[in-house]
């Protein structure tokens, strides 16, 4: 593990202890970015210390201290700045605060943006400025939102603590949620020139190991982690040297992480029967079909739409039904694919929305009509963002008769 690697695993037990034994969130996150660049200078010069965490802590503790110490305030801080005083490493509980600390960071007061964004700040330890160019907004913007994001917390009135029972589970949604938006982001960038953030999507299964490890029991934890793992797989086949885009079906699937479809499909044939199946595993169960075929051909296709009609029982959703149409046309033929395409049109979520474009393009090709396909792919093209999806689709409009 590199001393990058190590820091971001420590970033958030750091932070909740000290959010744990002293509150102020704002403060306490300040302090433990400092005591990780503090870390990032001096570990790989004079080598990582014997307790990291108790070091980080220890230090972080002393730049909480000084921030009070500095404080026009002083003389009604002299109790709280004396309870401060570092402990010794050997003392520093080695409880890990890590869900709980999710739990705040995804607080239903704030916005799913601002739970993205201090997720990745507080509990990822990523930078302001990593998170600012994973979005594609200026580092300042990004701040601020942050910022916000804080001052919502703290006029929520929120604590740190696990969460009331009767909203336990619904918290646990929105992180597990949070987490997923998270890797969708990092394994196909809503717009730019890469395809993917390799960076996003480690650090989502990361925080999602944290919780599974908290949470071995939870179905849907383990849904999640097994989805990422087995779609995570397949991202060195993705594309070609040059950055080209590369279709499932045309993937060389030599080059797929043997060892992570191996977990996730354990993961997954572990969890799923023990039932009522949720959204992530059965996501989860349609990656293992498809990863398990040795090729294209071989693709259970019969079984994918029987698990996208479950899914679609279970969480309804465009996405779902445009997921599901493409199956359908595997299985079935493109015609009906089509059909259960044609349900989307007046859905207001899918207007102008690229995916539903390119797909139509894709089944309109299969069925042989190829100057529509080509008009539609065309129209793909326009609509995406993404720099590596536009050149692919421009290619495959190219490709048929104008």
């Amino acid at each position: 593990m590199t001393v990058e690697e190590e820091l971001r695993a420590l970033a958030p037990q750091v932070l909740g202890v000290l959010v744990r034994r002293y509150g102020q969130f704002d403060a306490c996150e300040d302090a433990v970015q400092e005591a990780l660049l503090a870390a990032a200078v001096q570990w790989p010069a004079e080598g990582v210390p014997g307790n990291p965490r108790g070091w980080l802590i220890t230090v972080a503790v002393r730049r909480l201290t000084d921030q009070f110490r500095s404080e026009d305030a002083r003389r009604r801080r002299e109790q709280a700045v004396a309870a401060l005083e570092p402990e010794p490493a050997e003392a520093v509980s080695e409880r890990d605060d890590t869900l709980t600390l999710l739990f705040l960071c995804c607080h239903p007061a704030l916005s799913a943006a601002s739970q993205l964004a201090l997720t990745l700040r507080a509990v990822g330890g990523l930078t302001t400025a990593e998170i600012a160019s994973a979005f594609f907004v200026p580092e300042a913007t990004m701040a601020q939102r942050i910022s916000r994001a804080k001052a919502k917390i703290k006029a929520a009135g929120a604590r740190f603590g696990p969460p009331p029972d009767e909203e336990r589970q619904a918290r646990l949604e929105v992180v597990l949620h949070v987490l997923y938006l998270i890797f969708n982001e990092g394994y196909t960038a809503s717009s730019g020139a890469e395809l993917s953030r390799s960076d996003l999507t480690a650090e989502a299964i990361r925080l999602t190991r944290e919780v599974h490890r908290v949470l071995p029991d939870d179905g849907e934890v383990a849904g999640l982690l097994a989805l990422m793992l087995l779609t995570d797989a397949r991202r060195p086949a993705r594309t070609l040297p040059d950055g080209t885009l590369v279709p499932l079906a045309e993937q060389d699937r030599s080059r797929w992480v043997r060892a992570m479809i191996d977990e996730g499909t354990a993961l997954i044939t572990r969890t799923l029967p023990r039932g009522p199946a949720g959204p992530y595993q059965l996501q989860a169960a349609i990656a293992a079909v498809h990863d398990e075929a040795g090729d294209a051909a071989g693709t259970d296709w019969p079984q994918i739409v029987v698990l996208y009609q479950l899914l679609n029982r279970v969480a309804p959703n465009p996405m779902v039904t445009l997921n599901h149409a493409v199956a359908m046309a595997m299985a079935r033929g493109p015609h009906a694919g089509l059909e259960l395409l044609a349900t989307l049109d007046a859905d207001e979520r899918m207007a102008g929305h690229h995916r539903l474009a390119a797909v139509r393009a894709h089944l309109l090709e299969m069925a042989g009509s190829l100057h529509e396909a080509r008009e539609w792919y065309a129209l793909a093209a326009k609509r995406t963002t993404s720099v590596p999806e536009q050149r692919y689709l421009e290619r495959k409009a190219a490709a048929l008769p104008g």
